[in-house]
């Protein structure tokens, strides 16, 4: 079967569904397929009276809802492309990253942070006035185009390469056709963005959540049947940790892949997740927004290989090169360099930033990690996250994990602070549980940590917080945190 132009996919799936089938599902309220296709074509129209056409770049700085997606489908029915930011950026950072897309126009953004800025109700306001029939099919060159601060705190835009069509016979990551799929993640980072929109594509009932909330995502698997969702480990963590009895009083059968992405996953959740599901419905998914490579691995394998994100999938490679360039031995700890099936630059480009890397056109994502006999990937940390302390390498993930292993703790951060006598030492940056605020004390921290990790790797310092450390996708940005707490010394 040939690709279905995104601009098509509304009207697909009405004929072949019935236009009154719902599709979407948001607290601010559904709609089936026919009333997106109608929608979408009236925002299209609105869209280009404010002079967006075929090839352009138009900013969403939209929170998750039902219009998110009716702008999406808007823009890929006039040939052009999404780029999308959050809608809760600062006023200097949301201008550099404008300065970089230059859009034709930015939906969600008013006052002087772009010139092309509209508010949201201008443009569902003209749309209301405009034609709902169908319009000339275009399929954009480039199907999004998503923004990040990146680990250096520069922003970028990640421009996605594949033109806005979707191949009904394409395998993604074990997702259904024509059932449930929830997203509970923020859809201004990718993988909350493509796997609601692949939902969709699928012909899938998408659940969306305005802000993840522990009972509200269990809530809506129950009441929707889902059978698909990717979540972040932040996620599953606070799910895990519902009072038992509230955790285990909804129907989850329907559920056949719980997936995680974004950040390391604790073993220790991990394996509760595996003990409640079963092995075979919790999935692992890694990979970046540039799409050079993914790897996805079952609870099964996981527990075969325990500690691995898994083996590539949709014909990524994958290999492991020391500072010199050379290919390390199975268990030997060197960057992760990854290719695409379509070979080096095939899969996306840079708007302010440069690609990194080899001679042969593998990239590298800036993560460290190694690979066992069977071709299993296992990630260290992000390489410019190293700790180097008394000339000793401290993966500040492995330091994570053992902290929140500890009773009362809810998360942590570890990065490296100057030291004279080491060159760095490891600092703590600890959220204690909601129950724990205040009783927590850093000699118990101590103590359990010294039992949990080699001396070298234990925190010399601690700092107790009360804001969350992570995003809402569960990524967090160490080098703000470590730059944060030198500006104050």
């Amino acid at each position: 079967m040939a690709p279905i132009p995104l601009a098509s996919i509304p009207a697909h799936y009405a004929a072949a569904l019935g236009g009154g089938r719902t599709c979407l599902a948001y607290p601010d309220g559904s709609l089936t397929w026919g009333e997106l296709e109608a929608r979408a074509n009236r925002t299209a129209r609105a869209f280009a009276a404010f002079g967006v056409g075929e090839g352009d770049m138009a900013t969403l700085a939209l929170p998750n809802g039902l219009a998110f997606h009716v702008v999406c489908f808007a823009l890929w029915k006039l040939g052009a492309t999404p780029h999308v930011v959050s809608a809760r950026l600062p006023a200097a950072e949301l201008r550099a990253i404008l300065d970089l897309a230059r859009p034709r126009l930015a939906v969600g953004v008013d006052g002087p942070a772009a010139a092309a800025g509209r508010a949201l109700a201008e443009l569902e306001a003209e749309a209301a006035r405009r034609s709902g029939s169908p319009l000339p099919v275009r399929t954009a060159r480039c199907w999004k185009a998503m923004s990040s601060g990146g680990s250096t705190g520069r922003p970028k835009i990640i421009v996605d390469r594949a033109p806005a069509e979707y191949d009904p016979g394409e395998w993604m990551l074990d997702m259904p056709v024509r059932a449930a799929v929830l997203n509970p993640g923020p859809l201004y980072h990718n993988a909350p963005f493509v796997f609601s929109h692949y939902g969709l594509f699928r012909g899938n009932l998408v659940a969306g959540l305005a802000r993840f909330d522990a009972l509200e995502a269990l809530r809506a698997i129950e009441r929707h049947r889902v059978r698909w969702t990717m979540m972040v480990p932040t996620m599953m963590g606070r799910i895990w940790r519902l009072p038992a009895d509230a955790r285990g009083g909804f129907d989850l059968s329907s559920l056949r892949v719980a997936a995680h992405v974004a950040s390391p996953m604790p073993p220790w959740l991990k394996e509760k997740w595996i003990s409640w599901l079963g092995p075979d419905r919790v999935w692992e998914l890694y990979g970046g927004t540039e799409a050079v490579g993914a790897t996805w691995i079952s609870g099964t394998e996981w527990l075969a290989h325990r500690g691995s994100v898994g083996r590539c999938v949709r014909g990524s490679r994958v290999r492991i090169l020391d500072e010199s360039g050379r290919e390390c031995a199975p268990g030997e700890v060197g960057e992760v360099y990854m290719l695409p099936a379509g070979g080096p630059e095939s899969t996306y480009r840079y708007i302010g930033a440069e690609r990194r890397a080899d001679p042969e056109g593998w990239e590298s994502l800036g993560d460290m990690g190694w690979l066992d006999a069977d071709g299993y990937l296992y990630l260290a940390d992000r390489r410019g996250d190293l700790i180097l302390s008394g000339g000793a390498n401290v993966w500040p993930a492995e330091v994570e994990a053992a902290l929140v292993r500890a009773p009362g703790v809810d998360d942590a951060v570890a990065i490296g602070l100057p030291d004279d006598d080491m060159g760095e030492t490891v600092h703590a940056i600890v959220r204690p549980a909601a129950d724990r605020c205040g009783r927590l004390r850093e000699d118990d921290l101590r103590a359990f940590m010294e039992g949990e990790l080699a001396r070298y790797k234990t925190p010399r310092s601690y700092e107790f917080v009360d804001a969350p450390l992570r995003d809402d996708a569960g990524k967090v940005r160490r080098s703000r945190l470590r730059a944060e707490r030198l500006r104050r010394r």
